[in-house]
This record gives C-alpha cells, sequence and structure tokens, in this order.
C-alpha cells in the first residue's frame, strides 16, 4: 500500500472519523452513500488515473489522483458539502463516488459522479446523483445546481437526461446541465 494513503491508528485517526461521523448518510434503494474515508482513494485513483480520467481533466498520476481525492473531501469543511463515496447497501462493496462540488472555473455548484467500470451501465450513477441532488437542493438549501460534462461524455449525459436535467450551453468547453428538484426519475 502506499504510505499517504495508509491510515495510521490513533488519536489522529479516531479525530478523522468523528468528522466523518458527522456527515449526511444518504440511502437509497441500492447504495449507501457516506463519507469518505482514506481507504477509499485507492477507487477514486482507479476512475482517475483510467480512461474516465480524460474526461475529468486527466489522465492523472496516481498522485494528482489522491490531491484531487484530498481536495474534494475538504470541500465538507470549506462549504458544508463534498464528495460522498457510493458503496453497495448489501455487501459494503465501493461503486464509485457522487459528489456536490465547487471547484475553480465552475460557476455553481456541481452534481458529479463518477464510478468505478464494473459498477457503470447498471443505473447506480443515477440512483446516486438523485439521492445527492434532492439533499442538496431541498436539506442543504442551495439554490441551483449544475453539472458540468465533457461534450462526448455519452453516459454522463445520459444520466443527466435520466434526471431531468436540461443542456443550457458550455463553460470553458463542458456541457453545462442544469438540475430541478424532484425532476423525472
Amino acid at each position: 500500500m502506499i504510505p499517504h494513503e495508509t491510515p495510521l491508528p490513533g488519536p489522529a485517526a479516531d479525530f478523522a472519523a468523528g468528522l466523518a461521523a458527522r456527515l449526511p448518510v444518504l440511502e437509497t434503494a441500492r447504495l449507501r452513500l457516506r463519507a469518505p474515508v482514506l481507504a477509499d482513494s485507492a477507487a477514486w485513483a482507479e476512475i482517475f488515473c483510467g480512461p474516465a480520467g480524460e474526461n475529468l481533466g486527466g489522465p492523472f498520476s496516481r498522485e494528482e489522483a489522491f490531491t484531487e481525492f484530498a481536495a474534494t473531501c475538504g470541500l465538507w469543511l470549506l462549504r458544508g458539502h463534498g464528495l460522498w463515496t457510493a458503496e453497495a447497501r448489501d455487501s459494503g462493496r465501493v461503486l464509485g463516488f457522487v459528489l456536490i462540488g465547487f471547484e475553480p472555473g465552475d460557476d455553481e455548484p456541481e452534481l458529479g459522479y463518477l464510478f468505478l467500470p464494473e459498477a457503470e451501465g447498471q443505473g447506480y450513477a443515477t440512483e446516486a446523483a438523485i439521492a445527492a441532488r434532492d439533499h442538496a437542493l431541498e436539506v442543504m438549501g442551495l439554490p441551483r445546481l449544475v453539472s458540468y460534462i465533457a461534450p462526448g461524455n455519452a453516459r454522463s449525459s445520459a444520466v443527466a437526461r435520466r434526471l431531468g436535467a436540461r443542456r443550457e450551453g458550455l463553460l470553458d468547453g463542458a456541457e453545462v446541465w442544469r438540475h430541478h428538484p424532484k425532476g423525472p426519475q
């Protein structure tokens, strides 16, 4: 295992676990969306360092992927929203991630969804995105939410359409898809 991705037991790890326990947990029929933990960085790296990384501004090295993971996790402290790890409720297996982000270059809070290759095509991204979208707009009170999707990323565009989002244009080369509360599901 990579040293900076390996938890060290003790008071610091206990403190991190306490912070994670304060983050909202969302459950759907098949998924549990929970706070990310250090061990989840391996799944994140698999996504960012693999073919999907090209749609995320990459390709990325393992170290660059970890930096993105840490920054995205840090949104919870800075903005009150951030990254959830999506795991199968029946097995606890990590399937991917869903997030409410806001990074440099974004004009508005973003609904993002990133899933491992073996979890694609099974409706997990749509299921997770619906839960995160509804939580962001209804519970967190965000006034608006978009997804920034790389042109040609047909899978992500299809998820946005299934959520009832509408394509509104481009921002820095990314398609902007606007989400609405309780859109088609």
